[in-house]
């Protein structure tokens, strides 16, 4: 397997800690993909990937997949056993959910506040910017933190007792949200509790 990424970007680093999780680190080449230099857009990586974002999956056959929840569904599939995305219909539906919380309420949010607010990666990247959408963006990434704080005040992980994509991805936010000089509110206390708790696990501390 291949992975088309830019280390130590948000999305690259939610299918590394995959990997690490399902112990799956070993079975695959990692392929820079200079995105600050405008790389994703080319013709080369566009065949690959036609919407030009990185992280994306190429297994032995040619198949290519992209996003990262379809690329953990992967994974963690291939490793056997569901930890990362479920086994129930029950456990899959709230993993699932709160993935998608985590993604649309804290990462997505920071990114749209990077991109569009700040001078996010240069002009010969970004384009037009919309910086009254990307405040308000900013805005609800503060409100999905204060969310999850919430939700952790019941639980130990966002979707039950386990570690799964829905973590990864909610982890990957405040990283981004690091970058992007987006503080977690001081009353967030679970939050981060629980920031502590996931940057210890090996798939994320190595």
């Amino acid at each position: 397997m291949k992975v088309y990424e830019f280390n130590g970007f948000p999305n690259p680093a939610r299918v590394r800690i995959a990997l690490a999780e399902k112990s799956l680190t070993d079975q695959v080449e990692f392929v820079s993909v200079n995105v600050p230099e405008g790389e994703h857009r080319k013709p080369a990586y566009l065949e690959k990937n036609p919407s030009g974002t990185v992280p994306a999956l190429e297994l032995e056959d040619g198949t290519v997949i992209s996003e990262c929840t379809a690329i953990t569904e992967y994974i963690d599939g291939a490793a056997g056993s569901r930890e990362l995305t479920g086994e129930t219909p029950k456990e899959r539906a709230v993993i699932h959910m709160m993935q998608r919380r985590a993604e649309a309420d804290l990462l997505d949010a920071v990114a749209t506040y990077f991109h569009q607010a700040t001078p996010g990666l240069g002009p010969d990247i970004e384009g037009e910017q919309c910086a009254e959408w990307g405040q308000r963006q900013r805005t609800r990434a503060l409100s999905g933190m204060r969310y999850f704080n919430g939700v952790l005040a019941d639980t130990p992980y966002l979707a039950g007792d386990r570690f799964t994509m829905a973590d990864i991805t909610a982890f990957a936010g405040l990283i981004f949200a690091d970058f992007a000089k987006i503080d977690v509110p001081d009353d967030c206390g679970n939050l981060k509790a629980w920031r502590e708790r996931v940057a210890s696990r090996p798939s994320v501390a190595n």
